[in-house]
């Protein structure tokens, strides 16, 4: 039996309980301790200064998202590594703060786009159309929309927020990203690491090699200071879900469901993006583990994406934390389970290993998150780095012609410098006045997964 087939079906979805149905795989597991819990950690100064809510009360928010977004993965049986549609996010909280004062109606704000954003892509799901969309997008424009993110998260880290980041822990933030892109992506540490063991185990360690060497450097260089707080957390989650739930504060009106629109299409464009990019991901890796099929459904990942922001957006609002992908850890799980059966077991076994098996045991942890407090600036930069990396290296390998190549450039270009709608109406006319329908190739990027798919269904 495939792992991928292993267990419970509901629906078009499948449950998988840890320890069940996958095993624990420490090098993920460790990562996942640091890396995930320092990203996710970091709406936490956002939520205190706008959105009234005290350092426990963030925390306790940055769990109940953590906790729709694992669902993704042991709940709906998911291949992707699940984050925030991080490109968003600068977006929705330009939109929510300016246009909004006060933070019971930032919340409420929240909601409106969360659930306008699940009927979407609930609709796209259900109706099929999801799946169309992927079938039909051009070869160049699929390329074009990679380079996009690639680009983005390079401008976001050396131009948008260096100051914020970079600047502020600058030997710190490049020496975690040096050590990631050797251990992940180069050639010559590859050949090293097939000759040496205790490479080969530093490797299998991903991001959090990286984190380890900001941690230790950056108090040597006055960037990083810690205070540690000796002591248990108890969330309150009541009281946290009381000051945001529209159950408690009221719901959204009419107009804030209308002005929402134009941010939620705009979303899911971005998100388009990602769904594009994980399954390039994973079909680039497949043929190397023909053991593991891949179980890729872009329907179900719509209904499933629709229904984690449905329930985020009446337990605990802030759009858009509950995205399909977070693109860095899916690269780098991903590259080690094309490794081998060695390396990993299965797909699932890793991605949920990276999520703690689902278990939110540190956010009960007060000494780890306050050690983390000072390392989330660097967590983020290295994640967008890893992920302009990544995306960079994808999108280029697609297109076949020159003139792919060029259209996938400037497509890239547009969507990273202009807003969502110019860059993407940019992408459709340079990919259809340049290079044309290119009827040849369009799915191929799907239908080897597919076919794969087809022999593990039941």
């Amino acid at each position: 039996m495939s792992h991928q087939s292993t267990g419970w079906r509901w629906g078009p979805f499948t449950m998988r309980v840890p320890f069940l149905h996958t095993r624990l795989i420490w090098p993920e597991f460790l990562q996942g301790v640091f890396v995930a819990t320092a990203t996710g950690l970091a709406l936490v100064p956002i939520l205190e200064a706008y959105f009234g809510m005290s350092f426990e009360q963030g925390v306790t928010c940055s769990l109940l998202y953590s906790l729709f977004i694992v669902a993704s993965l042991h709940t709906f049986g998911e291949p992707y590594a699940p984050g925030w549609n991080t490109p968003a996010l600068p977006l929705v909280l330009a939109y929510v703060l300016v246009g909004y004062p006060d933070p019971v109606q930032r919340f409420q704000v929240m909601t409106a786009l969360s659930l306008m954003f699940a009927g979407l892509v609930f609709v796209l799901g259900a109706s099929g159309l999801g799946s169309w969309l992927m079938r039909w997008l051009p070869s160049s424009l699929r390329a074009g929309i990679i380079l996009g993110a690639a680009l983005a998260a390079f401008k976001k880290v050396f131009i948008d927020d260096a100051e914020k980041f970079l600047l502020q822990q600058p030997i710190s933030t490049t020496l975690a990203c040096a050590a990631c892109l050797i251990l992940v992506f180069s050639v010559p540490f590859q050949a090293l690491r097939a000759r040496y063991r205790s490479l080969r185990l530093l490797a299998a360690l991903g991001l959090l090699p990286g984190f380890i060497v900001a941690a230790i450097v950056g108090p040597l260089v006055g960037e990083v200071h810690y205070d540690i707080q000796w002591a248990w957390l108890i969330p309150p989650v009541s009281e946290t879900i009381a000051k945001m739930s529209p159950f408690s504060i009221g719901w959204p009106t009419a107009q804030m469901y209308v002005a929402a629109i134009p941010l939620v299409l705009i979303t899911y464009v971005i998100q388009f993006g990602d769904i594009v990019t994980g399954t390039e991901v994973l079909r680039d890796a497949q043929p190397s583990r023909s053991d593991d099929p891949i179980d890729i459904n872009i329907r179900r990942s719509h209904l499933a994406l629709g229904i984690r922001n449905a329930l985020s957006a009446v337990i605990a609002p802030f759009f858009s934390t509950q995205g399909m992908l977070w693109t860095g850890v899916h690269v780098v799980i991903v590259q080690r389970w094309k490794e081998g059966p060695k390396s990993m077991r299965d797909l699932n076994s890793g991605l949920i290993s990276y999520y703690l098996m689902g278990l939110p045991f540190i956010y009960f942890m007060l000494p780890l998150l306050t050690g983390l407090k000072p390392l989330l600036g660097i967590a983020l930069s290295l994640t967008l780095l890893l992920t302009g990396f990544a995306c960079a290296y994808i999108a280029m390998s697609i297109p076949k012609s020159n003139a792919a190549r060029g259209t996938a450039l400037l497509i890239g270009a547009a969507l990273a410098m202009f807003p969502p709608w110019i860059g993407l109406a940019v992408g459709v006319a340079a990919s259809l006045l340049l290079v044309g329908l290119e009827r040849e190739g369009v799915t191929e990027s799907i239908a080897p997964i597919a076919n794969a798919n087809a022999r593990t269904e039941p």
